[in-house]
């Protein structure tokens, strides 16, 4: 299947839910409801379902985590130093802008477009597991390099920061439930798997139509900014240019070079070069840093995938 089926069909759901939004057909809040029924019960499910049923050396992809991981580490070591030599002594302003260039959307689009890109395969879950996780390990490292640069008077350790953002997020608890449970070999009951599977399998559509919904709140928001600045411009374009084509191609290399081959190879690169997840907006607002920046980058980033993500996924599976 080529991946302009799964990537219309993807950017269709999330049209819809711009649509919705803008018309105004559903209460104004309805995408927060969504985002937080995805996030905290969807979401876990079908990454507690998908793990469990996984053999566990299925799961245990040394080769896959280690190209995958390192190649995020060097993105974003990379544009903390850029951001650094250009703005001196504003490491909050580095922190947000290196995650901006590498934390991708792995959960909220890169399960749906593994799913529907690699149906009956289980392999693409476990891809998209190991890719959300290790993106939750950025996240975690940029908030606690947040924290160092703004919060003068914190009452916890940055390890423990660390360790608060990573034991807390569903997404995590739901994989490690399901990690669990296969290396323990335990066989849930078909009613309970069946339960869970069902709730997961809502995650898709409803992550789409709620990041659709979002998208629109988005564009209404950003309308009268300076995003045609060229000082604005230059830096989304720089940004977007990391996470769109730089992390991939260092995904391909890292992983051939950790012998990670065939739909792996494949599912890493396009998980890599998926545009920004709304995580690093929030966080964003939420430290008063790089906010509208951060916003607009999400809306350029999403726009570009639509033509970037075919050409690599064409380029990868040429050479994989």
């Amino acid at each position: 299947m080529t991946i302009l089926t799964p990537l219309f069909a993807v950017f269709g759901i999330m049209l819809l839910g711009t649509l919705v939004q803008k018309l105004k057909l559903l209460p104004v809040d309805t995408d927060q409801v969504l985002n937080q029924y995805v996030y905290y019960i969807a979401f876990p499910a079908i990454m507690l379902i998908a793990l469990a049923q996984q053999p566990i050396g299925e799961i245990l992809q040394w080769g896959f985590i280690a190209g995958y991981s390192t190649a995020m580490v060097i993105t974003y070591l990379v544009c903390l130093g850029l951001s650094l030599l250009a703005n001196p002594k504003q490491h909050a302003v580095a922190a947000i802008r290196a995650l901006n260039a590498t934390f991708g959307n792995t959960a909220f689009i890169g399960i749906p477009l593994l799913i529907i890109l690699f149906p009956q395969q289980q392999s693409a879950l476990v891809a998209a597991a190991i890719a959300s996780l290790l993106s939750v390990l950025m996240f975690a490292v940029a908030l606690v390099s947040m924290e160092l640069a703004t919060n003068t008077q914190r009452q916890h350790h940055a390890l423990v920061i660390m360790a608060m953002a990573v034991g807390k997020n569903p997404i995590v608890i739901g994989s490690l439930i399901g990690v669990g449970i296969s290396a323990l070999e335990i066989k849930l009951p078909s009613g309970l798997a069946l339960m869970i599977q069902q709730i997961g399998n809502t995650s898709s559509p409803c992550a789409l139509f709620a990041i659709g919904m979002v998208l629109a709140k988005a564009m209404r928001y950003q309308k009268d900014s300076s995003v045609f600045s060229p000082k604005n411009f230059i830096e989304l374009s720089l940004i977007n240019l990391f996470k769109l084509v730089i992390q991939p191609a260092l995904v391909y290399f890292m992983l051939c070079r950790f012998g990670v081959s065939g739909d792996y190879l494949i599912m890493g690169v396009i998980l890599s070069a998926l545009p920004t997840a709304a995580s690093v907006y929030l966080l964003a607002q939420r430290y008063n840093t790089q906010a509208s920046t951060s916003a607009q980058g999400i809306l350029f980033g999403t726009l570009v995938t639509f033509f970037s993500l075919p050409i690599l996924e064409s380029l990868v599976r040429t050479h994989a």
